[in-house]
């Protein structure tokens, strides 16, 4: 007789947030999840360089027992499409208006592959820390350049809360194979982004392979479409 078999439990979904904003750019795509009754977790990502945010997830997905969904967003992207970022718990990839890297590229080098970025010298601040630089939007442009269909109220909470990046990390590659050559992926590509062009995203997938859904959307899909965010990683997860 064949033996009988467990069925494999629910995934935990994991969020990657990017540069600029923290956990909180998650924060009505967890509600959305945890309603439907999805454990969902959120680390906070350093920042401070794409090898040590790479660490940084590994030794956080170390302590999740069961199988698991990384998701993430915009530099999130770099992170988790790096192979010493994951676990083999891990099970497959969302890439929410998220960077797709193949080994050798940057962040840095992709955004402006194609045009359309409004991340310029004059839409953004380098301010020197004690270990090394932050990057930050001005906030004037926060909005049109980040969440320009973000509530205004909202957008200038998070334009004033920002979560710098050190942009030597835009700089950083992995040399690895990447992730989503050997996991199966989902891509949110975004049609209204000033972040990262939309031509940009919708290569990235098409080369990745991922199955894709668009929306019409600034930069910040996490805020200004949670639902339909939850909708996209719940397929991965599925």
């Amino acid at each position: 007789m064949p033996r009988s078999t467990v069925p494999e439990s629910p995934s935990t979904i994991v969020l990657v947030h990017g540069a600029l904003t923290d956990a909180s750019v998650w924060h009505g795509v967890i509600a959305e999840l945890q309603r439907r009754g999805r454990r969902v977790l959120a680390p906070a990502m350093p920042l401070r360089g794409l090898a040590s945010d790479v660490a940084h997830l590994r030794r956080f997905l170390d302590t999740i027992e069961g199988p698991v969904t990384v998701v993430a967003h915009s530099y999130g992207g770099s992170v988790i499409s790096d192979p010493d970022a994951l676990t083999p718990a891990v099970r497959s990839l969302a890439f929410v208006a998220a960077f797709q890297p193949d080994r050798g590229e940057t962040a840095g080098e992709l955004n402006y592959r194609w045009p359309g970025s409004k991340l310029t010298p004059d839409t953004t601040l380098v301010r020197e820390t004690p270990d090394g630089n932050d990057l930050y939007l001005r906030t004037e442009h926060f909005a049109e350049v980040y969440a320009a269909d973000v509530d205004p109220v909202t957008a200038a909470v998070f334009a004033a809360a920002q979560h710098p990046i050190d942009p030597a990390a835009l700089d950083e590659s992995f040399t690895g194979e990447a992730t989503w050559r050997t996991l199966p992926s989902w891509a949110l590509v975004a049609t209204a982004d000033c972040s990262i062009p939309t031509e940009a995203l919708r290569d990235m997938a098409e080369r990745a392979g991922s199955t894709v859904v668009e929306l019409d959307s600034s930069h910040a899909v996490p805020l200004a479409h949670p639902a339909e965010t939850a909708a996209l990683i719940l397929a991965a997860a599925a």
